[in-house]
């Protein structure tokens, strides 16, 4: 019998959590990065499609704390948690903080994608989550899919192999 796994969409600047009936995906990550948390013993998994590197630039009233690197991975963490994640067992993996575009002389306030790996990965040592695996960085966008039941990774971009991690 093929057992049906439900897909749990995660939109851009948003996050998302579910079982291992479940999988997780995200489209068009460009400059944004796809995070993943995932507990392998109870196979439960969580995904955050960050936007933005910190939430100290933001100017909207009500604080979209899926939207910021800073915001997104406790918020990802404490819902894992609640529903019995062992905080030394999870594990992350990423994709994306790609950089689009050619900007000369714009200086860092352009380099978005960099900014949001560097803000993912600082928040993730700060936490004690190991980085297990990642694919981030060039200039192409990506869609990741996360399977609760087994912890894999998978990157789809146009033009390139599908990689699993």
């Amino acid at each position: 019998m093929i057992e049906e796994k439900s897909i749990v969409k995660v939109a851009m600047a948003d996050l998302n959590v579910c079982d291992s009936q479940g999988i997780l995906r995200t489209t068009g990550l460009g400059s944004c990065v796809g995070l993943t948390l995932y507990d392998p013993l109870l196979k439960i998994g969580g995904m955050a499609h960050v936007m933005l590197p910190s939430s100290s630039i933001a100017r909207e009233g009500q604080l979209n704390l899926a939207k910021y690197a800073d915001t997104a991975l406790p918020v990802l963490y404490n819902k894992l948690l609640t529903l019995g994640a062992s905080p030394g067992r999870l594990v992350a993996k990423m994709a994306g903080g790609a950089q689009m575009f050619a900007f000369s002389g714009a200086g860092d306030s352009m380099r978005i994608g960099p900014r949001n790996v560097d803000s993912c990965k600082e928040g993730l040592e700060q936490m004690h989550i190991p980085l297990i695996g990642e694919d981030t960085g060039g200039n192409y966008g990506r869609t990741v899919e996360l399977d609760c039941s087994t912890g894999k990774f998978t990157i789809r971009s146009v033009q390139r192999d599908i990689k699993e991690l």
